[in-house]
C-alpha cells in the first residue's frame, strides 16, 4: 500500500541525535509483566551506553512504562530528541522488525511504516430499507465516526387483499425504498468526497443494498463491495464480518500494487523512461527530488549503508556527492531512502520479495523521465 510521507518531512529536518526505541510493550500475563516492569530501565541503559544525552535517556525510560489494559500483543516505536518525546506509538500486533534501541544521527521510521502503511479511508454502511448506519473508518487507526439516516417508513404489513389496491400500495412502498436509498447514497457520497475514502463496504437487506449501489455518484460505484450479511453487534459473527471487510482491503492494496508493478514494467525499454530500477538510479533520482513513488524492498537492502545529509540533495552513497551539505552520518540504506523521499514530497511502497523483478532491491516511477532532456525543455 502507497503511503505519503509529507506528514513526516518536518520532523526529518530537525536536528539529532535521535533516539530510538522499537520494542514489544505487551503486558498480557505474568512473565510480560516482569519484563514490561525492567523495560524502562533496559531501555535508559542501553541509551546511555550508545552515549545518548542525559535528558533523552530519562525521557525515554518515562515514556516506555508498562501499557496496560492493551490487548496483547502489543509493538511500540518510541523517539526522542532533545529530552521531547517525539512520537511515542502503541502498535498492535508483534514486532515487524527486530526489536531495537539506537541512537541515530537521523530518524527511522521503517518499523512504524510498516506497522502503518497507509491511514485509508473506507466506508462500511449497513443499510435497510429504511435506514442506514454510515461508518467512516481508517487503517491504521481506532476511532471511526458514525452518521445515522433516518428515511420514512411504510407499513408493509398492512398489506389489502389483493388486486388493483396490492398493486397501488406495492408502487408507493417501492418509491419510499427507492427515495430511502436516495438520501443514504447522498450522504455516502458525500464523504467520500470529503474524505477521500477508497472502499465503500455495503451490508445489510439486499434489495435496500442494491438500491443505494444504484443512486450513488458514477465516480463512486466501482468503490462499492458488498457482504451478503448485517454486521453483528459483538460476538464471533462480529469478528467474522470485520475479517470478511479486511479481505476488501487486502484485495483493494493488492488491486493497487499489481497497478504500481505494471507501470513499472511499462517503462522497462523505454528510451527515457519514467522510472528508475536499482540501488545507484534510485540514489541519483532522490538526489534530484525526481522521484514521485519510492518502491523499496527494505528486508533486502537491511545491510546497506547510505549517507545521511543535513540539506539537499538529503541522501548521498559517498561524501563527494553531498554538493556541499552536511554528513550527519551513515544510517541503513532504507531509513536514509525513506526519509529522502519524504523531504522530496514522494510516496513509498513498501514490497516483500518476489515482487520487483528479479535482482532489484529498489526502484522508482518518477516525476519526468530519464535522459538528457531535462523538464520543461
Amino acid at each position: 500500500m502507497t503511503r505519503k510521507l509529507h506528514e513526516f518531512a518536518d520532523l526529518y529536518r530537525r536536528s539529532g541525535p535521535w533516539c530510538v526505541a522499537y520494542i514489544d510493550a505487551s503486558a498480557g500475563n505474568v512473565d510480560s509483566l516482569e519484563a514490561a516492569e525492567v523495560r524502562p530501565v533496559d531501555v535508559r541503559r542501553s541509551l546511555a551506553q550508545q552515549g545518548a544525552p542525559p535528558e533523552d535517556q530519562e525521557a525515554a525510560e518515562t515514556a516506555v512504562l508498562p501499557a496496560e489494559g492493551i490487548p496483547s500483543p502489543v509493538s511500540r516505536y518510541l523517539l526522542v530528541q532533545q529530552g521531547t518525546v517525539a512520537l511515542n506509538e502503541l502498535l498492535p500486533g508483534e514486532l515487524v522488525v527486530p526489536e531495537r534501541v539506537s541512537v541515530d544521527p537521523v530518524p527511522d521510521l521503517l518499523p512504524l511504516l510498516k506497522h502503518r502503511p497507509e491511514e485509508l479511508p473506507y466506508i462500511v454502511a449497513e443499510v435497510s430499507r429504511e435506514d442506514a448506519e454510515i461508518r467512516l473508518l481508517f487503517v491504521g487507526r481506532e476511532e471511526s465516526s458514525v452518521e445515522d439516516v433516518e428515511g420514512e417508513k411504510e407499513d408493509i404489513t398492512k398489506l389489502p387483499a389483493g388486486g388493483w389496491s396490492q398493486d397501488k400500495f406495492q408502487r408507493q412502498t417501492e418509491q419510499v425504498w427507492r427515495r430511502n436509498a436516495d438520501q443514504v447514497a447522498e450522504q455516502i457520497d458525500r464523504i467520500v468526497d470529503s474524505s477521500g475514502a477508497r472502499l465503500i463496504v455495503l451490508a445489510g437487506d439486499v434489495r435496500a443494498r442494491g438500491l443505494v449501489r444504484d443512486q450513488l455518484a458514477e465516480a463512486h460505484k466501482p468503490l462499492v463491495s458488498m457482504i451478503d450479511s448485517h454486521m453483528p453487534e459483538s460476538g464471533a459473527g462480529r469478528r467474522a464480518f470485520e475479517d470478511k471487510v479486511q479481505e476488501r482491503i487486502a484485495l483493494l492494496w493488492a488491486a493497487e500494487q499489481e497497478q504500481i508493478m505494471d507501470r513499472l514494467a511499462q517503462q522497462q525499454g523505454q528510451a527515457n523512461p519514467e522510472s528508475a530500477t536499482g540501488f545507484g538510479a534510485v540514489v541519483n533520482a532522490l538526489q534530484q527530488a525526481q522521484v514521485d513513488l519510492l518502491i523499496l524492498n527494505d528486508k533486502a537492502l537491511a545491510d546497506h549503508q547510505l549517507l545521511a545529509l543535513g540539506a539537499e540533495p538529503w541522501v548521498a552513497s559517498a561524501p563527494e556527492q553531498s554538493l556541499g551539505a552536511e554528513v550527519l552520518g551513515q544510517v541503513p540504506a532504507p531509513a536514509a531512502l525513506i526519509r529522502a523521499a519524504a523531504l522530496t514530497d514522494a510516496s513509498l511502497l513498501l514490497v516483500p520479495d518476489g515482487v520487483l523483478p528479479h535482482g532489484i532491491d529498489v526502484a522508482a516511477l518518477l516525476r519526468w523521465p530519464t535522459g538528457p532532456a531535462a523538464p520543461g525543455s
